[in-house]
Order: structure tokens, then sequence, then C-alpha cells
């Protein structure tokens, strides 16, 4: 396929952290420690910027050429160290370089122009921000002596980025490229991870200096925690050990934390019920018995009353947030125990008091965790018979089941399809909406990596870059994007970039003719005021797919879509958009109303419409 390249490696883990040596950069209070000898032989900015890029053994760049960015392009068009990819807006290059990221674990990238290049990022640096995914966006700017006099294509990127990127730079000397290039990377994918922007005005970018790349970086005031206090360890393993009616209870953090494995060591060893969020779903094995599925104002009914009623709880790189435990108030009325495991201590103790705070890579916390409990050598698990018992006596209420039908296609029922005929190994990316709610609750993920959606900031017109990425990521993979009429055309332009690529993805769209979760609050909270939330001249979907050369489906009757389903999969090197015409109306249940508690859920409606409440 036209522009693919070799399936990408991991990037080297950011260098283990030295001692500070002399100071090579005068731009703030960083030491670098550099061991290769500084070349008397002077190259451009831009070189340096392509230089730095393959010394981070980075495979990708997503992005868009203007005119403060084009000494860069220029350098690219010259180097064959990484595939530069054009995408058709700049915020579509961010959420492809998350995506990729999110998928791989590696640092994202992105190359933007000044100006409406640069705000056109922002919203992808913003959902990456809210899901602490490491990327390094490097921005271009007008030249230094025009900054702040109003220039063509000028916007303060490092003011606009400061509440929404982990760290930002504005470059105003060449000899600080390098060592601030190294910086951004290692901030973007250490401690919590995040975006980071370079922003380097054109000028920089022209003017010649020696180059040298440092191998350490060392920041002053940034240093974060790896190995968890092993006093708080043992104290968490204690009371989980104690508890009658234990849970376990895991977010993003634990699959950008690479800690699934120890995850699912500890969990089997102990025997005890886990459940995911929205982001961390994949990190526990969806078909294993102890996994009782997504929480949260869409989780499933046993889940969300197992949290509420356990009496030891174990949060592991989650942050209890409103979309996970309702009304904290509601939450605390229950008495419980709660260890928080997490790598950014900002985040314990937040929105929720805890009992024994870990901060730490959540990797290593577990590793250390599941050490000492074979050191217990514990002849069997903890009786929790009763609470197994009251788990699955709710199992038998969950209220996400659906009534499906032979007269129209039911969303339900395709994301389930989807999943029999990808086998559960897609990688699965989504936009948001009632779409992603289904996606969710009926791909059964059984590994990490594989479910990549936007969970905090809630972005409209993530999944099809998202795809573009997680394809780059693999080639060899299925990629689905499971998608709303919405939401698909907020980035649909990608479908040019897809075509250039040979990017074999499969657009599952759920039409449903709506928004469909704000029709659904409407119906709920707005007595059927269905304001503006109609979709109301939509495009011939297949018709448009196939004007860029890709393969176009519609499908009506619900005994075509396994069928349709199979014959897309089947075409590896094709891109194919699937248009599949739901059910308008339905509904995604359960369902927590904001401001009620995580136990307080609709279950659905009876035959007369009233709603069935927990």
């Amino acid at each position: 396929m036209q522009g693919f390249m070799a399936t990408p490696s991991k990037n080297a883990k950011p260098n283990p952290v030295s001692a500070q040596t002399q100071a090579e950069s005068a731009a703030n209070s960083i030491g670098i420690a550099d061991s290769h000898k500084k070349s008397t032989h002077e190259i451009s900015g831009a070189e340096i910027v392509i230089r730095c890029l393959n010394a981070e053994k980075v495979k990708f760049v997503f992005g868009y050429p203007g005119g403060a960015v084009l000494h860069i392009y220029d350098e690219i068009y010259k180097q064959n160290g990484f595939k530069h990819i054009l995408v058709r807006h700049e915020q579509a290059a961010v959420h492809a370089a998350d995506g990729f990221s999110r998928a791989t674990g590696e640092v994202g990238v992105a190359l933007v122009t000044s100006g409406p290049g640069a705000t056109n990022a922002i919203t992808g640096i913003a959902t990456a921000y809210m899901d602490s995914v490491p990327l390094v966006v490097i921005s271009g700017q007008v030249p230094v002596p025009a900054i702040g006099l109003d220039a063509f294509q000028e916007v303060d990127m490092v003011g606009i980025t400061r509440p929404c990127v982990k760290h930002n730079f504005l470059v105003k000397d060449v000899r600080d490229i390098a060592a601030t290039i190294k910086k951004a990377f290692y901030i973007a994918a250490t401690g919590r991870p995040g975006p980071v922007v370079v922003d380097i005005p054109k000028d920089i970018t022209a003017h010649k200096t020696s180059f040298h790349y440092p191998e350490t970086v060392e920041l002053r005031s940034y240093s974060p925690v790896l190995k968890g206090h092993s006093g708080q360890i043992k104290k968490a393993l204690k009371l989980l050990l104690e508890a009658k009616r234990p849970m376990i209870y895991t977010g993003g953090g634990l699959v950008l934390g690479d800690g699934a494995s120890e995850l699912v060591k500890l969990a089997r060893a102990l025997g005890y019920p886990v459940t995911n969020t929205l982001m961390g779903l994949g990190g526990y094995p969806a078909s294993d018995a102890q996994f009782v599925g997504m929480l949260g104002m869409h989780g499933s009914y046993e889940a969300n009353m197992a949290m509420q009623h356990c009496d030891v709880l174990i949060s592991v790189g989650a942050r209890f947030d409103d979309r996970v435990i309702g009304n904290p108030k509601h939450f605390l009325s229950q008495k419980r125990s709660i260890i928080h495991v997490d790598i950014d201590p900002s985040s314990i103790s937040k929105r929720v008091k805890v009992d024994v705070p870990i901060v730490g890579h959540v990797q290593a916390v577990l590793a250390e965790m599941n050490e000492l409990l074979a050191a217990e050598k514990i002849a069997s698990k903890p009786d929790i018979a009763d609470w197994w018992a009251q788990i699955n006596e709710w199992r038998k209420v969950h209220g996400g089941r659906y009534e499906n039908s032979s007269l129209v296609i039911k969303p339900q029922y395709v994301v389930e399809k989807l999943c029999e005929v990808t086998n559960g190994n897609a990688y699965v990316t989504s936009d948001v909406g009632q779409h992603q709610m289904w996606a969710a609750q009926y791909y059964k993920f059984e590994k990490p990596r594989r479910w990549i959606n936007s969970g905090g900031l809630g972005t409209m017109g993530v999944g099809l870059p998202y795809a573009m990425g997680c394809q780059f990521a693999d080639k060899h993979a299925d990629v689905a994007c499971v998608t709303g009429e919405g939401s698909i055309q907020m980035n649909i332009q990608e479908l040019s970039t897809c075509a250039q690529y040979g990017l074999p993805i499969k657009v599952i769209l759920l039409n449903n003719r709506y928004l469909g979760m704000v029709r659904q609050w409407q119906e709920f909270f707005y007595a059927d005021r269905y304001a503006e939330s109609y979709m109301d001249s939509l495009p011939d979907f297949v018709k448009l797919a196939e004007s860029y050369g890709h393969v176009g489906m519609q499908i009506t009757k619900p005994g075509d879509v396994e069928g349709a389903l199979k014959d897309a999969f089947a075409m590896k090197s094709k891109f194919v958009f699937m248009d599949f015409i739901t059910e308008q109306k339905e509904n995604v249940f359960p369902m927590v109303e904001n401001g009620l508690g995580i136990s307080e859920m609709i279950l659905g409606k009876d035959a007369n419409g009233v709603e069935l409440r927990s």
C-alpha cells in the first residue's frame, strides 16, 4: 500500500535521569548531560529539528505545511529517517499523533504552522492533555523581531496552550533547539504523560549553529516518583487481604503505564472482582469471569453496585471523576477503605479522600504488590463467596441488555457482530456520543491499547484520525472506527488522507440521523424538545466514500449486518465506509443522571414508557 513503512517498533524509553552537569542552554535552569562531541560544522535550525526527531527514533510525523515551517519542511524533503503524513487539517494531525501514541506507547509527534495552523491544533492538544497522552507538537511562529507586533499569522501559542499542556517552550535562540526538543520528549513521556508544545520562530529555523543532541536530561523542579512507598504498599496489601467485599477499580493510567499484566496477575491471585473505566477498557480481559464490566454513568449495573457497596477499594490509575462515581457525597455515604495508586500525586484525594495513597508508576507498584503477595504464601484465596453471590445476583439485573429486532438495525447488535467478526482483536476507535458508549459496552476488549477514544475532553471528530494513527502503528491490523453521522463529519476531510496513504480502515457508522446523546438527554430531561439535534441534510456517505476511491456500503436490514461486516474486513487493502441505518431513538442504558449517585441508575423504560430505576 502506498506510503506504508515497516511496522514501527516502540521508541526507546526515556533515558534515566543522570546527575546534573554543566548547563548547555541558558534558556532556563535545566541541566543537560551530553556525551556527543560538539561539531564545528554549522547547520540550520530546521535541520537541527530533523536531526533531533531522528535521534528520538520518531517513525511518523503528522502535519500540514505553512509559511512559518517551510524551512523545516524543506529539510523533511531531504531526509529519510521518518515518514511525514500529510493530513488535511491540523486538528487531525494532532489527533492522529495522539491515536498513534495510544496504540503504541510511543510519543506522538505533530507539526503545524503558525497562526491558524497553531490554533487548529488546540483541540487535539487539549484532548491529549485530558487523557494524559504523550505528544510533542512543534508549531511554527513568526520571526522573533515580529513577535508581539500582530504580524501576519501570529498567535501567542505559548499563552494559548498554557492551560492544556504539560509544558511548552518558545525557542528564541537556534542554539537552544536541540536541548529544548530533548526536554520536550522527556517531559511528555515521564511521570504523568502529556502533550508538550515547542514553538519555533521561522528565523530561528534559518539561523545556523553546531549540532549536538543531549543523551540525558535533568530538570531541577521535575522529578517524577517511579517506585511506590514500600510501607504504603504493605499497608494496602494487608487491607486487601482482610476485605470481605473487595473491589479493584482501574483507569486509563493502568493502560498508559503498561501495568495490565501485573494487574491481571494480582486480580487472579486474589480472586477479586475487577472493573475498568471507559479509558481503562482492555486493562483486564473482558471475557474473564472476574470482570464485572465498565463502571460509571453508562456502566454495567453490577459494576456500579459493587463499586458502591464494597468495603475495600483499590483504585489503580484512575481519578474518581464525575462520570465514574457520580455525586461524591453519595459515593462516600458508604463506609469503605480506599487505596489509590497513581503516578500523579495531585490526582490522589482530589475528589475523594483516600486512606492509603501510593504515588508511583502503576507497573512498579503492582509488581511489588505481587512480590509481597507471593511471599505471603497464601494457601487459598480470601473467602469472599458471599460477595460473589451478591455480584452474581446483580448481574441478573444488568440494565445494558437490549431487545433486538428483525425489522430495524439495533446499534448494539452491530457492535456485537463487529466484535465477533474481528475476534475481539481489532483496534477500535470511536468518536463521542451514543456510539462510543455502545462500543465500550458491547465490544469485548481482551488487551490494552486496543480501545482508542476521547474520554476526558469528549471530542467529536477524533475517530477517523485516531484510526489513521492506529493503522500507521500496525499496518496489518484490523482497525475499525465506530462513529456517528454527527461526529464523522467533523474530520471527514481525512478520507483524502486515507486515500493518499492507502489506509484500509473500516468505518462503522451507526447512523440514526440524530446527535444521539444530545437527543437522549433531550428526551429524558427536556421533555422531548429536540432542539437542533436532528441531522437534516446528511450526505450520501456511500457516494462520498466512493468519490475518494474508497468502498462504500449502506446496510438497512438486520439480516445483512454480519455478512456486510465479513465482506468489509475481507477487503484487507481497502478502506470501507459502512453506513448502518439504525433505530433512530435507541437509548444507552444504564444511565446515571447528573447529580445522582453511581448506584442510582435509569435502567430503561417499560412497555408504557415509564422509566425503570435501580
